[in-house]
């Protein structure tokens, strides 16, 4: 496949990077991480309003702004380079779970208020495996009972929505977050900068919006696949260009250590791997976005580009040498965003089984 970004596409990629460059740099980031939420609603809301991301892939129809998933792809690579500490990938995980609906008022509504930024809505799924069924909660005459381990930014939502298991078909449903029976937990994680909670339902009444068929169910998976592979690829990028930064600047022996051939060669190999990481990211995103069938090449991107991150973040702590174990310096992060990145949705082994029998079916 060819691929090559338009001219409006190239624009639009300069705009979200100036804002995340000017609203997101290291110190905006560690100040946010550093608050029991882990999120402002400032931040939010200047995102939402000046860029509009909130409605990015949703419908002109359903109140959003109608692009596809290349533009998806560009804003979640931005946000991985700079760490944006925002719950975008969870509105994008809800979104696409809606958008797999009929009309309805309830639906039409929803889409319209997560698109307009009034609503933080997250998707409770299997952060393991991704399996969007939570087959661990239960819907009993339209209220919820049951757990959910992780779910992504569950925190400041306003709204969750989750699939269970118990029609026909599998059934999504929406519940408030300050719903009766509804409690959460925040989890102790490695990345501070992505916000995890256990959700438990007690009889937590909930909206039936409609019913899922397993291809609908396969194409959000992808989305949120294609979404966090774009958002590692940008991440992978941002350590390389940080390390090839460091060993420029950093003298040893009276010359600097960028010099060294076994610095150039380790450096040329990981540039390597980040380069076919972009290529893998962007493939899935066009792929998603002419509607083809997209699930081995969503596999491929994701253990593609969570390789590229780890691989990235550890050659970035271990070229810049003592310092980079440091909590002053902000590698860490990247490293903690690499690490949870890679077996969010499902690890690296796991993708390239799926990849195979996807190929293979």
């Amino acid at each position: 496949m060819q691929f090559e970004f338009s001219d409006e596409q190239a624009q639009f990629r300069d705009v979200v990077q100036r804002f995340c460059r000017d609203k997101s740099p290291a110190q905006t980031v560690r100040r946010i991480m550093e608050t029991e939420s882990g999120f402002d609603r400032d931040l939010w809301r200047a995102l939402c309003g000046q860029l509009g991301v909130a409605g990015l892939h949703v419908a002109e129809s359903s109140g959003g702004a109608g692009f596809g998933a290349v533009e998806l792809g560009i804003v979640m690579e931005e946000f991985g380079r700079s760490l944006m500490p925002a719950p975008y990938l969870a509105s994008v995980l809800a979104t696409s779970a809606l958008a797999e609906l009929g009309e309805s008022d309830a639906r039409d509504a929803l889409m319209a208020d997560i698109a307009a930024a009034d609503t933080i809505a997250t998707l409770a799924l299997d952060p393991q495996h991704g399996d969007p069924i939570c087959r661990s909660v239960s819907a009993d005459g339209g209220r919820l009972n049951g757990s959910v381990s992780a779910v992504l930014d569950a925190r400041h939502a306003d709204v969750v929505l989750i699939i269970t298991a118990d029609d026909a078909r599998p059934t999504l449903h929406a519940a408030n977050a300050g719903s009766d029976g509804l409690t959460s937990r925040p989890l102790r994680t490695m990345d501070r900068t992505r916000r995890l909670a256990e959700l438990r339902f007690d009889g937590v009444v909930a909206d039936r919006l409609g019913s899922l068929t397993n291809r609908q169910l396969k194409h959000v998976y992808d989305t949120a696949l294609v979404a966090l592979a774009n958002e590692s690829a940008g991440a992978a990028q941002a350590l390389f260009d940080s390390t090839v930064e460091y060993v420029g600047m950093r003298v040893q022996f009276g010359r600097k250590i960028g010099s060294f051939q076994a610095i150039k060669h380790r450096l040329a190999d990981l540039l390597v791997d980040v380069e076919l990481a972009r290529v893998a990211a962007y493939q899935a995103a066009a792929a998603l976005a002419a509607d083809e069938a997209v699930s081995a090449t969503a596999s491929l991107a994701k253990f593609t580009t969570s390789d590229a991150c780890m691989n990235a973040a550890r050659e970035a702590i271990q070229l810049r040498g003592g310092i980079g174990f440091t909590w002053e310096n902000d590698t860490h992060l990247w490293y903690r965003r690499a690490k949870s990145s890679e077996v969010f949705l499902g690890t690296p082994a796991f993708h390239r089984e799926r990849m195979i029998q996807e190929m293979t079916a």
